[in-house]
């Protein structure tokens, strides 16, 4: 008998909690709702605040494309860029012939080419002004060069290693690179990257300001409302929580939007950069925004928009006490 009593009295417990996790369950899902039917219910404003936070957010994303594509074209034009040993004047065949071959076997090297004096003489012939200059020397004074094209896809600090090793050489005189350039170029592409990071949260703040301005507006003109609220016993959370799933909407959609525009952007870009890609022989690789990037734009501006809600909720109840 007192089993069976202790059986209905836990019953009984576990009904009563569960009313309150079902109560919860049923106001969120109320909340959720009836934010997204009330942002529907003034189109306007709703598509003017959406816009003004999607094209905000989408300006990172577009200089993050931007930058992405530089980084490609730098690998296509400087890691990629031939290097140019010059030999010591008087060199023999043979002995060009047997450094070249040594330099070759490099797993950092992708191929060699020997340019004797004389192609040299006459690639100097063909350029306008050096043709009747090439002709009144006796002797040929330029010496044997070594292209060295680097392995592709090769780092920067590779090459300056091979830069090294080819200077290091006997009977290398100097080692034309372009490593200077690629130094600098990649000291753009880092302040470019620290710009972009500043100025996606310079945006993501001002996005989230707007949604706690919107949520402002809305809790100053249900101002009475609340009240009669709280006054029946209504506690803060319950009351703010239509305007949480507010803030979570304005953050989801205009990620949304700032995804669509990005692509837009994306799109827009494909026929120039592939007619500049065929220009470099198809060395430049078009790249694209990576999906995942995408996809965490809608989930992060959500988070931010839940963010600015809670935070000015939260101080707007508080004043109404």
């Amino acid at each position: 008998m007192d089993s069976r009593n202790d059986a209905v009295d836990i019953s009984r417990s576990e009904r009563s909690r569960s009313r309150p996790v079902a109560s919860w369950r049923e106001h969120h899902g109320w909340s959720a709702a009836a934010s997204l039917r009330r942002l529907f219910s003034r189109p306007l404003g709703t598509f003017m605040t959406i816009a003004v936070m999607g094209l905000a957010l989408a300006l990172p994303l577009a200089f993050y494309l931007l930058l992405a594509n530089v980084q490609n074209l730098g690998d296509a034009l400087g890691q990629n860029q031939a290097l140019s040993a010059f030999l010591k004047p008087g060199q023999a065949g043979n002995a060009v012939d047997a450094m070249a071959t040594t330099v070759r076997e490099r797993a950092d090297v992708a191929q060699v080419t020997v340019k004797t004096p004389q192609q040299g003489m006459d690639e100097l012939a063909k350029m306008q002004g050096f043709g009747e200059a090439m002709h009144t020397l006796d002797d040929n004074p330029l010496p044997y060069v070594l292209e060295v094209m680097p392995r592709p896809g090769l780092g920067a600090d590779a090459v300056t290693r091979l830069v090294d090793d080819l200077r290091g050489m006997q009977g290398v005189d100097q080692v034309q690179d372009a490593g200077t350039w690629r130094q600098r170029l990649d000291a753009l592409l880092g302040v470019g990257n620290r710009v972009v990071l500043v100025l996606a949260a310079m945006l993501a703040l001002a996005a989230g300001l707007v949604v706690a301005n919107t949520v402002r507006v809305d809790i100053a003109s249900r101002a009475e409302e609340i009240n009669v609220l709280m006054l029946v016993g209504a506690s803060r959370a319950f009351v703010r929580r239509p305007y949480l799933y507010a803030g979570i909407w304005y953050g989801l959609l205009s990620g949304v939007v700032a995804a669509g525009v990005a692509l837009v952007v994306e799109f827009a870009l494909v026929d120039p950069v592939t007619r500049l890609s065929h220009a470099y022989e198809g060395k430049l690789q078009v790249g694209g925004l990576p999906w995942w990037l995408l996809a965490a734009v809608p989930v992060a501006a959500a988070v931010l928009g839940w963010l600015g809600a809670r935070l000015m909720s939260a101080w707007q109840l508080r004043k109404a006490v």
